[in-house]
C-alpha cells in the first residue's frame, strides 16, 4: 500500500521533507520511525491524518504520517 511520510525540524536533515513509499499492509508507525533511524525518545508527535497517533499505530492505504521531533525551549 501507499503512503506519504513527511517530517518536520531536524528530522529532515539528511532525510526528505516528504516522501510516498510504499510499504507491507500491517505496518506500524514505529516500523516507519525505525526505519528512518529516527531514535523513538527524539519523537514528539505523531500524527495519521493530522490525528494523533502512536507507534503501535498501523497505516492504512493513503493515508499521510507526520513525524515531528520534541521541542524545547524557554
Amino acid at each position: 500500500m501507499r503512503v506519504t511520510i513527511k517530517l518536520f525540524a531536524y528530522f529532515r536533515d539528511s532525510r526528505f521533507k516528504a516522501e510516498n513509499r510504499e510499504i507491507p499492509d500491517g505496518t506500524t508507525v514505529g516500523e516507519i520511525v525505525d526505519s528512518l533511524g529516527i531514535d523513538r525518545e527524539e519523537v514528539g508527535v505523531l500524527m495519521i491524518n493530522s490525528r494523533h497517533a502512536a507507534f503501535d499505530s498501523v497505516l492504512e492505504e493513503n493515508c499521510m504520517l507526520a513525524i515531528f521531533p520534541m521541542i524545547g525551549g524557554g
